[in-house]
This record gives structure tokens, C-alpha cells and sequence, in this order.
């Protein structure tokens, strides 16, 4: 369903770029129906253009033609002049009157005759400045036209690139609309076969609701003839009176805690994560902590967060005993189920510390706002995550209260009914639902604060990285949040559902029907072993009792085997202290002898200063050193048949008394005392070394997973990148091959028409320069005449 949404989102959004794309192609069109109307108009006016000047070449072809007539006619009235000259020079004798009329008639021949000169150059100039002004006007039009054809060209590009856009995003659209139905008649198909599945299913409910109203009647007639042990009054006598185990439904819980404890360890990480990294970011903003010192409050704020891991490992370690106290021979109901209450006790605990960071979080959050680059935006961003964590803290107290509830059953017995029990399930679902949403808007606050964040000019590369990791785990959060809500809202029908019940009674189970249920599984499953057995052949009364003999006297051989292991046992720890008392006595040994050794060497030392004085007195010495020798070992020999006992920190030692009996016992407690202190020192320092290293490799091997989880999401997106890039890059060599084909077309088509065009332009050129010299020539002729 969340992918049809998704399409369906998808499919809106593209109809919108659509019907946008679609009004800015009608404006496109319309400019482009404008741009071609006004070269239509050009081109008609073009049109009436070389009309007029066909029409001028027509008045100029017959001017030229009644310009060669007037010269005919002014040769033949020349003709005719020469002629009448010549017969007037015949005739002078006929008088004056025909001479004065040849004159009249000359004078009126080059009058008429220098009119028509006359008209002819006033024609010819009004030709030339029809020609010049019909060349402007034909290069003001080739100049439009030019600019025309190249706005045309670009509106056409335009249009041919929307075109193919609107193109592809039909194609994508159409197949998108393809792939719906598809999956729409999929859909309806499966909507179909579930439909007779239903109606099936309903059938074989109403054949199995008929059989089992006839089987309730019988098994009601019988238990209210049949049953014993309904003591309505007195409870706890109903012991006998127990349901039958259900191994689905604890096999059902089983497997719904197994799915509850990987979702509840998805919850601790992210937790963890989350506090982790707010921790680091207070260190880091508004003050870094490697520069300058922070605040005391954020100092408290990090000591507390620092501590997180107390409280939030408990709830996993918890919920992992209750999952592993819910087992195939147990019997799981509220009321036996004895380990959420220390799951309830430590989610408790970690709602007080949220309580207790409450309002550290809101002072950061006011320090942040009070830093110097911090912006009305981002003022606003931290007022609405505070509001949030508000929230949070609530909804999670109000799931603490609906946990505690759900745990009173496990304590006190009869603390809530079933459909108490029923409600206080439901309202843990909403309070789920109301967790996964209060997060999911802390989420997102928390992403525009971050954009915000990067637009300061202040910002460093460890708190943007540190930002990332805190985004990382709030998203981590809320999609684990969501998780547990949707997995409850699915099991909410098994958790309000009484798996167990007392025959005749509504009340749920107590601990003592549980045990007395899981004692008659055990009696039931052995007799049923037992039934499988294949029976042993019976045994003979003399065989029997020879057995027995030999039984009788094995056990009590064993027993007296028992009795020498005792006290052969007891022998070996006596000796184990002997053993150890004669090495304390080898050690103090030791050092008697390396005292008497160097007492010795002293004596010698000094008999040998006092031999150095006197030669002569060197036999005295020797004897008197020699008594004191006797003297000394007369009296250990003496005082060894008296032993005392000397008792110390470290154990008991019987030893003879002698004159340096004191030194020799604080000695030898000081030589222990000595050896164990530094063994002890020894263990202490592998311990610490190794405390540090496993600490050590644990914040590596963390660091170096989150750096592992950030590369390979940089890693991701800039494949995604690349993707989009070589997408790009493909639809830009296409678009380019598909104007430079375009424009290629247009070259040709334009080199073409301007060759046309040329041809055309030279023919009147030639025209007009054979008609200029035809006009030139009968002009120099009607001169010369």
C-alpha cells in the first residue's frame, strides 16, 4: 500500500509539472502563431512589393516601347522634313506662303518633339527613384526577415525541446499508468480470491459454529451434572478445577517476545546512539570544549548523558530474561509472568532520567539560542524542539504507567480483571503510535535546524559530522519506534485474547492453577511415555530376591565408598595445608639462615679486628667463638621442645621459640604481606591495562562502524549521483545530435533559398542594367536627332 501511495504522490506531482508545462506550451504557441502571422504579413507585403515593381517594369517596358515609337515618328517627321526641304529648294519659285507653312508645321514638330524629351527624362528619374527605393525596401525586408526566421528558428527549438519533454514525461506517465493497472488487476484479483476465500471461510465458520453450539449444549448438560470442585466462594479450592495447556499459543508467545526482543535491542542501539551523540554535540556547540571551556550546566548535561548506558542496557537485558523465561512448558499469562515487573522497574528508571535531563536539554537549547549567529529561524527551530522533547518525556510516562499496570497482575493477585486488561492494551497501542509521532516530529525539527545550521558561517567540519551521526540515529529511532507500534497494533488481538481460563469461571489463571496445569502436562506426557515403553518381561521371586541381596549389599558398599572419598578428600586438604605451612617454614628457613650468615660474617669481621691487635690472643678468640657456638645451638636444642603457636593475617604457623623469635615472625609477615602486595599490584595493573585496551578497541570498533555506515551512505548516494549524471549527460548528447541535425536541415534549406534568391536578384540586376542602357541609348540618340 505504501508504494501506491508513493505512485499515486508521484503521478500527481508529475500532472502537475504537466498541466504547468502545458499552459507555459500554449504561451510558447501562441507567441510562435504571432511570430509566423507577422512574417506572413512580410511576406505579403514582399509580395505586393515585387507587384508594384513588375508593375513599374511593365509602365518602364512601355514607356520604352512608346519611347521607340516617338523616335520612328521623329525620323519619319524628319524624313518627311528632308523631303518637303527638298521640294522647297525645287520650288523657291512658287512663292513665300508654302515656305511659312513648312515653318509652321517645323516649329510645331519640335515643340511636340521636345515635350516628348522632356516626358522621356522625367520618366527615367522617376524609374531610378523607384528602383533605389524598391532596393531599400527589398533589404529592410531581407534584414527582418532574417531576424524573423532566426526568432522562429529559436521559438521552434523551444518548442521541439518541450515537445520531447512533454514527450518522455507522457511515455514515463503512460507507463507508470501501465504498471498501476497492472497492479491494480492484480490487485482486484487477489481482492476476488480473497472474497471467496471469505465467503468460504464463513461458510465453514457457520458449519463449525453449528457443530461446536451442539457440542457446548452436550459438554454445558455435562458440566452441570459432572463437573467438582466449583467452589464460588472460596477460590483457592478450586486448584483441581484447571485448563488444559495450550502449546500454540505458548509457542504464539514465544515467538511474539522473540520479534519484541529484536525490535526492544533496535530501540536500546538507537537510544544509546542518540544520547551518544548529543553528548558530542554539546561538547562541541555553542562552545567547543578543545578551545575554550563549557558551561557548567552543559558540563552536568554531559556528565548525565555520559551515564545513559546505566539506564537504557537494563531494558535489554530484561527483556532478554523475560524472553528466555517464556519457554514451551510454561505457562504465559500476566499473572506468571514474573520478569516484567524488573523490565517495568527499569523502564521506570530510565523515564526518571529522562525526567532528570529534562531540563538540561531545555537550557542547551536556550544557550544555543542565545549564541551570537544565531538566527530567528533557528531560535524558532529550538522553541519547537523543545516542545517536543516536552512531549516525548509525557508520552513515555504515560507508557511507564501503562507498563506498571501491565506488571501489578505478576504481584498481586486478581489486580485486574480481563477487560481491564483488554482497555490498558489498547491504550498501550495508541501510546505507541503517539511515541513513534512525537519522535517522527523531533526527527524532522531537528533536520531544518541542521539546514539551518549550515548556512552559519561558523559551522566546523566535526559538528556538521557529528549532526549527520545525531540525524542518523533519531531516523534509526523513529523507524524502530514505528516498527513496535505497527508489530503491537498486529498483535493487539493475541495480547488481549485469554489463552487460559478455569473451567466455569472468567477470572484469570493464579499461580497455583499454572503449576498444577504444567504438573498434570508432566504426569499426562510421562504416562503417555510410559504407555509407548514396550512393558519388560517379569522376573522370578527367587531372581528377585537374589536381586535384592546383591542390591542391598551395592548400596551399602557405595555408602562405604562414599565415606573413604570423604575421607580421603579431607586427608588431601589436610595435606594441602601442610604443604603450605612447611614452604612457610622452608621461607622463613631461608631467612634464618641468611641472618645467621651474615651474623657469622659480622663475628668474623670482628674477630679478625680484634685478631689484628694481638697475634698472640688468636687461640683465646677461637676457643671463646667455639663456646658461643655450643652455647647457641644448647639452647635450640632446648628451647625446640617447647613449640608455641603463632597466629597472623595470613594463616597459622607453629614455631619454636628462640631469642629472635619476634624478628623473625615480623619478618616472615612482612615477606608475605610483601609478595602479595605485589602480586596483587601486578593483577590490578593487567587488569587496568586491559580494561583500557578492550575500552579502547571498543570505541574504535565503534567509530570505525560509523565511519563504515557513513561511506557506505556517501557511497550510495554518490552512485546515485553518477547515475543521474550519466542520465543527464546521455538526454544532453541526444538534445545536441538533435539540434545540430535541426540546424544542419536549416543551413541547407537557407543556403538553398539565399542561392534562389541570388539567382533572382542577379536576373533583375541584368534586367535593369539592359533596360538603363536601352534608356541611355535612345536618350543619346533623341540628343544627337
Amino acid at each position: 500500500m505504501a508504494n501506491v501511495t508513493d505512485l499515486q504522490t508521484k503521478y500527481s506531482k508529475l500532472a502537475q509539472e504537466y498541466s504547468k508545462l502545458r499552459a507555459q506550451n500554449q504561451v510558447l504557441k501562441k507567441a510562435v502563431v504571432d511570430e509566423q502571422a507577422n512574417s506572413l504579413s512580410l511576406k505579403d507585403q514582399l509580395k505586393q512589393r515585387d507587384q508594384s515593381l513588375r508593375k513599374q517594369e511593365q509602365e518602364m517596358d512601355s514607356l520604352s516601347f512608346r519611347n521607340q515609337q516617338l523616335a520612328k515618328r521623329v525620323e519619319l517627321l524628319q524624313e518627311e522634313l528632308a523631303v518637303s526641304e527638298a521640294k522647297g529648294k525645287k520650288g523657291k519659285s512658287k512663292g513665300d506662303s508654302p515656305s511659312q507653312h513648312g515653318l509652321q508645321t517645323q516649329s510645331v514638330f519640335d515643340e511636340d518633339l521636345q515635350k516628348k524629351i522632356e516626358e522621356n527624362e522625367r520618366l527615367h528619374i522617376q524609374f531610378y527613384e523607384a528602383d533605389e527605393q524598391h532596393r531599400r525596401q527589398e533589404a529592410e525586408l531581407k534584414t527582418r526577415l532574417g531576424e524573423l526566421e532566426k526568432n522562429s528558428e529559436q521559438h521552434q527549438a523551444i518548442v521541439d525541446g518541450l515537445t520531447t519533454k512533454y514527450m518522455e514525461t507522457i511515455e514515463q506517465l503512460q507507463s507508470d499508468k501501465a504498471r498501476l493497472e497492472v497492479k491494480a488487476q492484480t490487485l482486484e484479483r487477489e481482492a476476488k480470491e480473497c472474497r471467496m476465500r471469505t465467503e468460504e471461510c464463513q461458510q465453514q465458520l457457520r458449519r463449525c459454529q453449528s457443530e461446536l453450539n451442539k457440542q457446548v449444549k452436550q459438554s454445558s448438560s455435562v458440566i452441570q451434572e459432572k463437573v467438582p470442585f466449583n467452589d464460588t466462594k472460596f477460590t483457592d479450592y478450586n486448584s483441581l478445577n484447571v485448563p488444559a495447556h495450550n502449546r500454540r499459543h505458548q509457542l504464539k508467545a514465544r515467538d511474539v517476545a522473540g520479534q519484541a526482543l529484536s525490535l526492544i535491542q533496535d530501540l536500546v542501539a538507537a537510544l544509546l546512539n542518540f544520547h551518544s551523540y548529543t553528548e558530542q554535540r554539546v561538547h562541541i556547540y555553542p562552545l567547543d570544549s578543545s578551545i575554550e571551556p563549557i558551561s557548567p550546566l552543559n558540563q552536568k548535561f554531559s556528565q548525565y548523558l555520559h551515564e545513559n548506558a546505566a539506564y537504557v542496557r537494563p531494558l535489554e537485558d530484561s527483556f532478554l530474561q523475560l524472553h528466555q523465561s517464556i519457554t514451551e512448558d510454561t505457562v504465559t499469562v500476566l499473572e506468571t509472568v514474573v520478569k516484567l515487573k524488573s523490565f517495568a522497574d527499569n523502564f521506570s528508571s530510565y523515564t526518571h532520567f529522562l525526567q532528570k535531563i529534562l531540563p538540561y536539554q531545555l537550557k542547551s537549547l536556550e544557550e544555543e539560542c542565545e549564541a551570537p549567529l544565531c538566527t530567528a529561524a533557528l531560535t524558532a527551530k529550538n522553541q519547537e524542539l523543545q516542545s517536543d522533547m516536552r512531549r516525548l518525556t509525557s508520552v513515555l510516562e504515560k507508557l511507564q504507567n501503562y507498563i506498571n499496570l501491565l506488571a501489578l497482575p505478576s504481584v498481586r493477585q486478581n489486580a485486574m480483571p480481563q477487560s481491564s486488561t483488554s482497555a490498558v492494551f489498547t491504550q498501550l497501542a495508541a501510546c505507541l503510535h503517539s511515541l513513534h509521532d512525537a519522535i517522527k516530529e523531533m526527527s524532522k525539527h531537528y533536520n531544518q535546524k541542521a539546514g539551518l545550521e549550515q548556512e552559519l558561517p561558523t559551522i566546523t567540519q566535526k559538528l556538521c559530522t557529528t549532526t549527520e551521526c545525531l540525524l542518523g540515529s533519531l531516523g534509526s529511532l523513529t523507524s524502530s519506534t514505528g516498527k513496535i507500534a505497527t508489530f503491537f497494533s498486529n498483535n493487539l488481538d493475541f495480547f488481549t485474547s485469554s489463552g487460559y481460563s478455569p473451567r466455569g469461571s472468567t477470572v484469570g489463571l493464579n499461580p497455583l492453577q499454572a503449576e498444577s496445569m504444567l504438573a498434570n502436562k508432566k504426569r499426562a506426557a510421562a504416562y503417555i511415555h510410559a504407555i509407548r515403553k514396550p512393558r519388560p518381561q517379569s522376573v522370578p521371586y527367587r531372581e528377585a530376591l537374589s536381586n535384592r541381596r546383591i542390591l542391598t549389599s551395592s548400596t551399602e558398599s557405595r555408602e562405604g565408598l562414599t565415606q573413604q572419598v570423604q575421607q580421603s578428600q579431607e586427608k588431601i586438604a589436610r595435606l594441602e595445608q601442610e604443604k603450605e605451612h612447611w614452604l612457610l617454614e622452608a621461607q622463613l628457613g631461608k631467612v634464618r639462615l641468611e641472618k645467621e650468615s651474615q651474623r657469622i660474617a659480622d663475628l668474623e669481621a670482628q674477630l679478625a679486628a680484634a685478631l689484628g691487635g694481638s697475634p698472640s690472643s688468636q687461640p683465646a678468640a677461637a676457643s671463646t667463638l667455639a663456646q658461643c657456638h655450643e652455647e647457641a645451638e644448647q639452647e635450640q636444642r632446648a628451647a625446640g621442645k617447647e613449640a608455641t603457636l603463632c597466629t597472623s593475617l595470613v594463616g597459622m604457623l607453629c614455631t619454636t621459640p628462640s631469642v629472635e623469635h619476634v624478628g623473625d615472625e615480623e619478618s616472615r609477615e612482612q615477606l608475605i604481606k610483601t609478595h602479595y602486595m605485589v602480586r596483587v599490584g601486578e593483577l590490578t595493573t593487567q587488569l587496568q591495562v586491559s580494561d583500557s585496551k578492550a575500552v579502547h578497541f571498543h570505541s574504535e570498533c565503534r567509530a570505525l562502524a560509523k565511519r563504515l555506515a557513513i561511506a557506505e551512505k556517501s557511497r550510495e548516494s554518490l552512485s546515485e549521483d553518477v547515475k543521474l549524471a550519466n542520465q543527464n549527460i546521455t538526454r544532453l548528447q541526444d538534445e545536441l545530435a538533435t539540434t545540430k541535425r535541426s540546424y544542419e536541415d536549416q543551413l541547407s534549406m537557407m543556403s538553398d533559398h539565399l542561392c534562389s534568391m541570388n539567382e533572382t536578384l542577379s536576373k533583375q540586376r541584368e534586367e535593369i542594367d539592359t533596360l538603363k542602357l536601352g534608356s541611355k541609348g535612345n536618350a543619346k540618340k533623341n540628343k544627337g536627332r
